[in-house]
């Protein structure tokens, strides 16, 4: 897996201070899309061991209290992010007590395969769907259009 950007300290992803990791790759290239620039698989950077342990050290820091991890993109549930994407969020659940996952999807809830379904049982909030322009609406929070749903699943506060 690529990864586009990581921010070690976020407001604006998600709820409370996280850190946020945006995945390289997304097949849904939505009209209007804010982050065309993370479609392409091999944008970015590489996702290495150093970066995840990066990731669990920057959620367990006392210095910086984070609410959780957020996962954008591009698409964390492409299929080729699939396994780097349950790897982190696994990892998260046994070594970050507390801190919630939040994961952006152009897939919907009902047609994910049975692999991203993995992960979506492992987090807190999936907001899904893809992006429309059409129905756009800039004082949404936390989605870009109207037609995006925000699943709560669990929360661990």
């Amino acid at each position: 897996m690529n990864y586009h950007n990581y921010y070690p300290v976020d407001i604006v992803n998600g709820p409370g201070t996280r850190v946020t990791l945006f995945v390289s790759g997304c097949v849904h290239q939505c009209k209007g899309c804010y982050n065309q620039s993370t479609w392409r698989l091999d944008a970015g950077h590489l996702f290495t061991q150093e970066m995840e342990d990066k990731i669990i050290n920057d959620l367990n820091d006392t210095r910086i209290k984070r609410r959780g991890l957020s996962l954008s993109g591009g698409d964390p549930l492409h299929p080729q992010n699939v396994a780097a994407v349950l790897k982190l969020v696994k990892r998260v659940r046994q070594e970050c007590a507390g801190k919630d996952i939040w994961l952006w999807s152009g897939y919907l809830l009902s047609e994910l395969t049975i692999e991203q379904q993995q992960i979506v049982d492992i987090i807190d909030v999936l907001v899904d769907g893809k992006y429309e322009q059409a129905q756009r609406n800039p004082s949404l929070v936390w989605k870009g259009s109207e037609n995006q749903i925000i699943h709560y699943f669990k929360l661990n506060n």
